[in-house]
């Protein structure tokens, strides 16, 4: 029986999760926008309530204790039901209209959303979508954590609370200055790279590190020093003649209608591509319909971008 009878509050609950993760009273009341002796007084009411001592504290940090150990998994699983039954809660009151909370890399976001939104809103006018672009590692983590319904990634999901739907492969396209020797050339070798200066994003971006594996292999030097802000910085360092660089197939295809400026080619013998998938919680109330979703963007992308890109069919 609990002390008093009171039983904890979602919040305490919440308080209790966020000081396991951090281990320090103030950097998680600082993530759940408190004060910390506001979070203090909770977690002290929680302990009192519960009649146990929930962590070890002293001038050297704080510790979970065997009592707050045995507690966390299930505490965890509280907040993850809480959170699934306001995701039910806001759909029913929705009713036909749903308005789900969508991610995507800023690298595919203006390239992509523009071709299949609007036929999306057309074939399925009840849906509305609240699109929020962040890097790849951020959006699968806001995922997990209840930021958004569906993410847009290409990052492949090593989580089993995830469900991966792939959409499409996306080729990455090598660009150089019009006035660069290679520039003329559909195809270039791989060796005709090597010790070329290549350009790329900040390493924040998915895309980064995936053009690093890919210097990597053909012996071409990552330029660390001048890294773009966005896809269109990159292009203009490529058009300024900072080095070479390369740039997705969706962007070029939206982008680059007249690209007097830069040359288009491909690397001979080393198709390079990047796929995304559509993913979202394995409790989301929403499965069918995101799987409805899935098909339906594939059926647009194969209609409206089939030069661009290749669509998985699964």
């Amino acid at each position: 029986m609990l002390l008093n009878g009171k039983t904890p509050s979602i919040n305490q609950i919440r308080y209790f999760v966020a000081v396991a993760k951090y281990l320090s009273f103030r950097q998680a009341a600082t993530s759940l926008g408190i004060s910390q002796p506001t979070l203090t007084s909770q977690i002290n009411t929680l302990e009192n309530s519960l009649d146990l001592v929930l962590f070890e504290r002293s001038r050297t940090g704080t510790l979970l204790s065997p009592q707050g150990k045995a507690l966390i998994e299930a505490a965890e699983e509280v907040l993850q039901a809480n959170h699934r039954f306001n995701e039910i809660a806001r759909d029913l009151a929705e009713g036909e209209v749903v308005t789900f909370r969508l991610g995507i890399p800023p690298t595919l976001g203006p390239y992509l959303l523009p071709h299949i939104l609007p036929e999306l809103h057309h074939r399925k006018p009840g849906l509305r979508f609240y699109v929020r672009e962040a890097a790849p590692q951020a959006l699968q983590h806001g995922l997990l954590h209840g930021e958004y319904d569906l993410i847009i990634s290409p990052l492949s999901s090593e989580y089993s609370q995830l469900i991966t739907e792939p959409l499409f492969n996306e080729p990455l396209k090598f660009v150089v200055p019009s006035d660069h020797p290679l520039a003329g050339n559909a195809y270039v070798r791989p060796e005709q790279i090597a010790g070329e200066k290549v350009l790329t994003l900040e390493d924040r971006h998915h895309f980064h590190h995936q053009v690093q594996h890919i210097c990597d292999e053909i012996g071409a030097n990552l330029q660390r020093d001048y890294e773009g802000t966005s896809l269109d910085t990159l292009r203009q360092m490529v058009v300024m003649g900072m080095g070479v660089a390369f740039l997705p197939g969706l962007y070029i295809h939206s982008e680059l209608h007249h690209p007097e400026a830069l040359h288009v080619c491909e690397i001979e013998g080393m198709p390079i591509e990047r796929q995304h998938s559509l993913a979202w919680r394995n409790t989301a109330p929403g499965r069918k319909t995101f799987r409805e979703i899935t098909s339906v963007i594939r059926d647009i992308i194969a209609s409206r971008l089939s030069t661009a890109v290749d669509v998985i069919n699964n």
